[in-house]
């Protein structure tokens, strides 16, 4: 008899729950060893990420036979598009929504929880051979030669050895990363749980929470129902394959970290696996909609709290900026808030906007409680976007 396997997304779900039970029951002792084992796995991950970009989004565009430079621009600019337009939603609503939300109270018992985090016994250092950004670029630059090149003014050899390079990294992928990463879902739990991140901020801005929360769900729907008119597929079938994705994002909080998985939804969608491996590690670089309706919403919030003016005329600036700002930061959790620190004064003006004060510390807080939900939605459009430019090669580009 074949024994029993367990799916990912049971695995996923099965992390988070003993996540939460050992950060609420558990000693501290016990919690720091799996934050540990967590954080070490964090650290790999890491490294390994950039070359995953490199590889995959290398052969990505040197696979594609046609187009390569326009199917580059085409998706960056869906991407940033996407972006913007979930940052400006996100402000309509949150500004008309949250003053009734909104308590003196909330902002000190807030701050309480900003430095809160469970310590890890020892870590160890492997910086990456590249940043993100660095392997970003680096891949268009290889990738957008060798579709041109290969074959014709060059040979074969370096697209050979990109190819083998890829392979590799995909093996890495799927004997060690994919396989561990409910370890690592399982240390971000009891971080947040046993430091009371999550459950002091749901008790006093749970409205904020549960509002910003529906407001990426129905923008994953708005997303899948343009790419599946644009795809001729369904789009409650799209939703459906996407589920892995979303949990592992829930977990991880890295759209990076998400990529494995996030390609096999986006093979279970019948994406070509040219377009696939381009599109799915670019726009976990690139496209940051969730992460930006969560800022925006979370900056509106904090406003409010702090009686700041706030206007669309002041918003719009900030989230056209961090949209571009943002491309560095899917690599670890909270990444994008690190990211949006420096450019917080364009919302919260000069001596509000201090990146050590206490009204950015208020931010960071919020942000982080939400972080979760918001790169899944990042990583869930980002297979929305890989519909939709697959569509565009096979049926436009690539005929």
């Amino acid at each position: 008899m074949k024994k029993a396997k367990i799916g990912l997304v049971p695995k996923l779900i099965i992390a988070i729950i003993l996540g939460i039970l050992i950060g609420l029951y558990t000693p501290l002792w016990f919690c720091r060893i799996i934050v540990t084992a967590s954080s070490l796995f964090g650290t790999f991950l890491k490294f390994v990420i950039p070359l995953l970009i490199l590889a995959f989004v290398t052969m990505g565009i040197a696979d594609l036979s046609q187009g390569a430079g326009k199917l580059l621009l085409i998706t960056v600019a869906i991407a940033y598009a996407s972006t913007l337009i979930g940052g400006t939603c996100s402000f309509i609503v949150s500004s008309n929504l949250f003053p009734s939300f909104m308590n003196a109270e909330a902002l000190e018992k807030i701050a309480a929880t900003a430095g809160n985090s469970v310590d890890s016994y020892f870590s160890l250092a492997i910086p990456p051979v590249l940043d993100t950004l660095s392997a970003v670029v680096l891949a268009f630059i290889l990738g957008l030669c060798l579709s041109a090149m290969k074959g014709k003014t060059i040979g074969m050899t370096l697209y050979n050895a990109m190819k083998d390079f890829s392979g590799i990294v995909d093996a890495v992928l799927n004997t060690v990363i994919v396989p561990l990463l409910p370890l690592f879902i399982c240390g971000t739990f009891v971080d947040m749980t046993y430091s009371g991140k999550t459950f002091t901020i749901l008790s006093i801005l749970w409205k904020v929470f549960l509002t910003v929360i529906v407001m990426h769900l129905i923008f994953i729907v708005l997303q899948f129902l343009v790419a599946g008119s644009v795809s001729g597929k369904n789009p409650f079938k799209l939703i459906k394959n996407q589920i892995p994705g979303y949990t592992t994002a829930l977990g991880t909080q890295s759209s990076a970290a998400t990529i494995p998985v996030n390609l096999q939804c986006a093979e279970a969608d019948g994406v070509c696996e040219e377009i696939r491996n381009f599109v799915v590690p670019l726009c976990a670089n690139i496209h940051m909609c969730g992460s930006m309706i969560t800022i925006t919403a979370c900056a509106t919030a904090v406003c409010l709290m702090n009686q700041l003016p706030i206007s669309l005329s002041t918003v719009i600036p900030f989230i056209m900026t961090l949209g571009v700002a943002m491309v560095a930061s899917p690599g670890a959790p909270g990444g994008s808030i690190m990211t949006a620190l420096p450019f917080l004064y364009m919302i919260f003006g000069q001596e509000a906007g201090d990146p050590n004060g206490p009204i950015c510390a208020i931010m960071v807080a919020l942000y982080i409680t939400q972080d979760s939900f918001g790169t899944a939605c990042n990583v869930s459009g980002d297979n929305a976007i890989g519909v939709i430019v697959d569509k565009i090669y096979n049926k436009w580009i690539k005929a």
